[in-house]
């Protein structure tokens, strides 16, 4: 389950924290099967720490990065695990991290989900969905 309700967010760190303290003798493992394991982490958070801690090449899907992914064209699916998949095949591998890091950004700034700012997009050439959102 995800950490993101407040209610849970505490009680899933300091779960995770009792098995890092357990079984990882109080360190963050630098391994993606391992982070998935731990209380409170899927496949989002473990990809964040992956990549920005550990240097591991992993996409990280959140909102904006599934969002984006669909608009670009690059596929047509809410599936995060799908849209994962995909911009693997898509993405050369050490482009992974920075490629959330600019989707993310890019949904944030440019992109946004309501109001998008399509005329000072640098990328509205190669974009399906260009002007396409009711602004």
């Amino acid at each position: 389950y995800s950490t993101g309700f407040y209610n849970q967010k505490a009680k899933s760190i300091k779960n995770c924290c009792a098995v890092l303290i357990k079984d990882y003798n109080r360190k963050v493992p630098n391994d993606f099967s391992k982070l998935i394991k731990l209380p409170g982490v899927g496949r989002k958070t473990a990809s964040v720490v992956a990549g920005n801690s550990f240097a591991i090449p992993a996409v990280a899907v959140d909102t904006h990065v599934k969002r984006l992914s669909n608009l670009l064209g690059f596929i047509k699916t809410n599936n995060v695990n799908k849209i994962e998949e995909r911009l693997k095949e898509l993405f050369l591998k050490e482009d992974w991290v920075k490629l959330s890091h600019w989707l993310i950004s890019h949904g944030r700034k440019i992109c946004i989900a309501r109001r998008p700012k399509c005329t000072t997009c640098v990328i509205g050439n190669l974009c399906p969905s260009f002007n396409e959102v009711e602004i």
